[in-house]
């Protein structure tokens, strides 16, 4: 290769200016992400864009700077970058996590292995911040997508068994708006024990905060807070050695409280466990609408086979949908995840269908 001939094929230089292109797309997604945050996610989203810009640089210096000829960004990145203007959600991470796991950079021969080490790594960071933001939502988005998907799959099955016995679709609608009401408000309810319970356990685990006050008066020498680390979980050893350094503090502070954590702590997220009534409202509404769906025909008056496709049809779309949001969310392939939804309701709901078909008499 001469100094005045190109570097790469025309192949290679079409396929680094289609890098050019994602790199900068994806910069603009981490810069729109950071715009929408504060503080330290801010500073980490602005050094990922750096870094895209890094790895932007290094294709324009194989292309000797050749500007001419940059493609648009793949439909994904593009897609990313529009999410990230209108919402900067935890969807837009859980995205952006997939793309850089497909990064092609460690099977280029043109990439540096820093850059293919990058890329594994920006996965990681991206993993770490949409961690945070599955964890606000953890406990109500659970009672959510269980909420919808249980108001779905309970009353698509109760108003096709009914259904199947021929019994008048009146009957049909009064039992799929009583199933709504009755499984709405006992999701309601469960979900509120269940998470106050959850959180009354992990209160009881938590520190005295008074016991704080005994420490001054230990002795350095033979004192008990180190069981108090050993029953925590910490070695013997190190048990001993974290109990005389707070105990060293404490008699250095002159009889000052001791540190909050002095006592040891059993870590848990309050954020992952919800509340009792946040969990129980959503739990209550998503249901009542998922339930609400297999009634839908029924409320306007169609009967019979017409209504029982309709059905189907219309809650089989639903849990495509919330399969798909789950697996957007948990970083894991959205068509599985729709997939595996729609067959687990459907084939829930063509049990009673069945049952309903033998012990009744006809839809027709």
């Amino acid at each position: 290769m001469t100094a005045d001939q190109p570097q790469g094929t025309p192949a290679d230089r079409a396929r680094w200016k289609r890098y050019i292109a994602d790199e900068r797309a994806e910069a603009a997604v981490y810069r729109e992400l950071a715009a929408r945050r504060e503080g330290e996610e801010r500073d980490i989203l602005l050094a990922l864009a750096a870094a895209e810009g890094r790895h932007e640089a290094h294709w324009m210096a194989l292309l000797d700077g050749d500007h001419d000829g940059i493609p648009r960004a793949d439909v994904r990145t593009r897609l990313l970058a529009s999410l990230a203007r209108r919402f900067g959600s935890i969807f837009v991470l859980a995205l952006a996590q997939r793309a850089e796991a497909r990064s092609p950079y460690s099977s280029d021969p043109h990439a540096t292995a820093a850059m293919a080490a990058d890329e594994r790594i920006h996965g990681e960071v991206v993993r770490g911040l949409a961690a945070r933001g599955r964890r606000r939502l953890a406990g109500t988005f659970r009672a959510a997508v269980f909420g919808a998907n249980d108001g779905l799959v309970s009353n698509l099955a109760l108003v096709l068994g009914i259904g199947a016995t021929g019994v008048p679709a009146p009957v049909v609608l009064f039992t799929g708006i009583a199933g709504l009401l009755a499984g709405a408000l006992s999701m309601g309810a469960g979900e509120y024990v269940s998470v106050r319970s959850q959180r009354e356990l992990l209160e009881a685990s938590a520190p005295d905060p008074g016991a704080r006050e005994a420490l001054v008066d230990l002795d350095i020498d033979a004192n008990e807070l180190a069981l108090v680390y050993r029953a925590r979980g910490m070695e013997p050893q190190d048990a001993v050695e974290q109990a005389a350094l707070v105990i060293a503090r404490v008699h250095a502070a002159e009889r000052t409280p001791a540190p909050t954590d002095a006592i040891g702590a059993v870590e848990h997220d309050d954020e992952a466990v919800g509340t009792g009534m946040s969990a129980a409202i959503s739990s209550f509404l998503f249901f009542a609408s998922g339930a609400l769906i297999p009634v839908l025909p029924y409320l306007f008056g169609m009967s019979g086979l017409a209504a029982v496709v309709t059905a189907t049809v219309l809650v089989g779309i639903a849990l495509l949908l919330t399969g798909a949001t789950v697996g957007l969310l948990s970083g894991a392939s959205p068509l599985k995840r729709a997939l595996r939804q729609l067959a687990i309701g459907l084939g829930a709901a063509a049990v009673t269908y069945l049952l309903g078909l033998a012990f009744g008499t006809s839809i027709a």
